[in-house]
């Protein structure tokens, strides 16, 4: 066996690190004391949250702004695996919803997502969730590893819920929320100059707005903010969680970790994009060097130096030893959704109340 593949055993040993921590200091592009928009939310249903940025207050001038979630960054770094360069990394699962393809790594709820629910794929994602639930995750990574790799919950059929090894967040420290305000001036005096008659109702006044036949202010909406405290992007790879992924045998267990191992690194190592939003640009910050580092259970914190092309060498040779499950195309259908909606998506339900009704005759 190559020296290649057993390169990271030692990171799947039971003495090996609870996980890969990588650190980076961040700063807008317009420079240090620059104007960054945070993602923005909509208010809580209870009224805790009214909406808008995502600002933990501890004091008058102490606060942390959620920039960008684990969940988002996860959707931002997984479609990697399409670009030409990493597609033969992971079976390449495409779903035609009408005139649309979709590929299986664009999905938001991965393998646990609507579109690849309602589809050929529904039987072969359910055996594989389930036998996920039974210490088996090989039938799920030989159609979904990512799945494995940035987490998984199949909340509304089995239940199957696998955790995200990788988790990266962006936050912002100690910041200054701002305000913008804005005036939107149409091209002519629709009504003024009689082009237009003067809105009747409060119908047609908000249609005139809403088609901008009409002056309309937008003002005191978020503005953006500045991050006196700087920004910072936290991103680990649990080893420990990764350590908990079996197979159906001791061999196919390792296969399967090295397999998902190689994928994780890939990712964890592929340098991400700085432009999340409009309004946020965000590159390193060149006089605060970035931090890797092995973190074990003990506490001690060593040194990591493994770089994306080592990361992307060893984990197409872990792919060639697991096996790359095939690519599939499959279409969306609309018969597997109606089930799915009403409650009943494997068709169990339809197929019991029919031999209740054979029974009954």
């Amino acid at each position: 066996m190559s020296e290649l593949i057993t390169k990271f055993d030692s990171w799947l040993a039971d003495a090996g690190p609870a996980a890969l921590v990588a650190r980076e200091h961040l700063i807008p592009v317009e420079g240090r004391d620059g104007v960054l928009f945070p993602a923005t939310y909509a208010a809580s249903q209870d009224g805790s949250f009214g909406g808008g940025y995502n600002i933990d207050s501890f004091n008058e001038t102490e606060n942390v702004c959620l920039i960008d979630s684990a969940g988002s960054q996860a959707n931002r770094i997984e479609p990697l695996f399409a670009k030409s360069e990493y597609a033969d990394l992971v079976p390449q699962v495409t779903i035609k919803a009408g005139e649309k393809l979709v590929n299986l790594l664009e999905a938001g709820h991965r393998a646990g997502d609507a579109i690849v629910r309602c589809s050929a794929l529904q039987e072969d994602l359910r055996a594989a969730f389930i036998a996920a639930q039974n210490g088996d995750a090989e039938p799920l990574a030989k159609i979904a590893p990512t799945s494995l790799v940035f987490g998984v919950w199949d909340s509304r059929d089995t239940g199957a819920k696998l955790p995200r090894l990788i988790a990266s967040t962006i936050r912002a420290f100690n910041v200054r929320e701002l305000r913008r305000s804005a005036q939107y001036i149409p091209a002519a005096e629709y009504v003024n100059t009689g082009l237009l008659e003067e809105p009747a109702d409060k119908k047609t006044s908000d249609a005139y707005a809403e088609r901008g036949f009409v002056h309309v202010p937008a003002s005191g909406n978020p503005g953006g903010v500045i991050a006196t405290g700087g920004i910072r992007r936290d991103a680990s790879l649990h080893l420990a969680a990764l350590r908990l992924l079996c197979a159906n045998s001791e061999v196919r267990t390792l296969a399967l970790r090295r397999y998902i191992l190689g994928l994780a690194l890939t990712a964890f190592t592929y340098p991400p994009t700085g432009y999340l939003r409009q309004g946020c640009n965000l590159v390193l910050d060149p006089d605060k060097p970035r931090e890797f580092v092995e973190v074990y259970g003990d506490g001690r914190r060593v040194p990591a130096g493994v770089t994306h092309p080592e990361a992307l060498e060893y984990a197409r040779a872990a792919a060639n030893d697991f096996a790359v499950g095939p690519n599939r195309a499959v279409d969306f259908d609309r018969v597997r959704a109606k089930r799915d909606i009403s409650g009943d998506p494997d068709g169990s339900e339809r197929r019991s109340k029919k031999s209740r009704n054979r029974n009954a005759d």
